[in-house]
């Protein structure tokens, strides 16, 4: 897998399809790995899209370049990777498709570099404008349980000790039974949950959502105040929701589309948290006929 060195990173990444194809970009969520975008990265290709899949900090083949380095997980700095990423492989255009915190991030390029985004799409994750972390329902805190038990000593440890189980819950628990196996977990946690800097990446980008002691990279703080300016995006934009969610559920992406100059949101019966897994080729459909919208 080729790498592209960085400000701080290492930074592995897949690239696949004709090199003169459109090129997109399939930003994995947490707690996932790239190779959760297979199936549709082969739809993707199969049509003569370029699809560049980048492992995020503490997953793949991806390594700080320094011991020192903030394992900064936020976001903006994963953003950041995307621009290197982008800028190394001279993409000057290209699509962003997202699940999760690639979710997110596809929103940060939204609001940061509009001009070079043809399109995003963002899966199981609504739109934050200016990017804020609010306190959510009491019904919805219930649900972001894993995110609070962080924020205690003995959790975080528990998630240094034991990341595949922390992980594992998340998957037994957020879609409906029957999507995953053993196999396919293990694959995953080679990918991403066994990687060293996967509890430290993990633990900064929860944790820095509310403490304000957390420590980040100070190199991405213009990119923080940048996004902190926007609540409204000028990228065309697709989000695709799974009804059975229940980490996120469909009601949190209800009522943004004043946020948005293009917007489309649909809902997968049946799909929980992971679409782009447990319903591949319905994502890639609606994926592609978006990119094909706006190209």
């Amino acid at each position: 897998m080729p790498t592209l060195t960085t400000a701080a990173l290492e930074l592995a990444y897949a690239d696949e399809g004709p090199r003169d194809g459109d090129p997109v970009l399939l930003l994995h969520g947490w707690p996932d790995a790239a190779r959760g975008w297979a199936p549709v990265a082969r739809r993707l290709t199969d049509v003569g899209h370029r699809v560049l899949l980048p492992d995020w900090r503490g997953t793949g083949g991806t390594r700080f370049r320094s011991a020192e380095t903030v394992r900064d997980a936020t976001a903006y700095a994963l953003a950041a990777d995307v621009l290197d990423l982008a800028d190394g492989l001279g993409l000057d255009r290209f699509a962003v498709v997202g699940h999760d915190w690639g979710a997110r991030v596809a929103y940060v390029l939204a609001a940061l570099v509009p001009e070079r985004l043809s399109s995003i799409a963002g899966l199981a994750l609504a739109y934050q404008p200016r990017g804020e972390f609010r306190f959510p329902s009491w019904a919805q805190a219930q649900n972001f349980w894993y995110q609070w038990l962080m924020y205690v000593d003995a959790g975080a440890q528990a998630v240094r000790e034991d990341p595949v189980g922390f992980a594992r819950r998340q998957w037994e628990t957020w879609s409906p039974p029957g999507w995953w196996d053993e196999a396919e977990l293990e694959a995953t946690a080679d990918a991403a949950f066994r990687h060293p800097d996967w509890p430290a990446t993990t633990l900064n980008g929860y944790l820095s959502r509310f403490l304000a002691d957390e420590p980040v990279d100070p190199r991405h703080d213009d990119l923080r105040r940048r996004v902190a300016q926007v609540d409204h995006l000028t990228v065309p934009t697709l989000m695709v929701q799974g009804a059975a969610d229940t980490c996120d559920p469909p009601s949190e992406s209800e009522g943004l589309e004043d946020h948005f100059d293009a917007y489309r949101r649909v809902v997968l019966d049946g799909v929980g948290h992971f679409p782009q897994r447990e319903a591949p080729d319905a994502v890639a459909d609606l994926v592609l006929a978006h990119l094909a919208a706006h190209r």
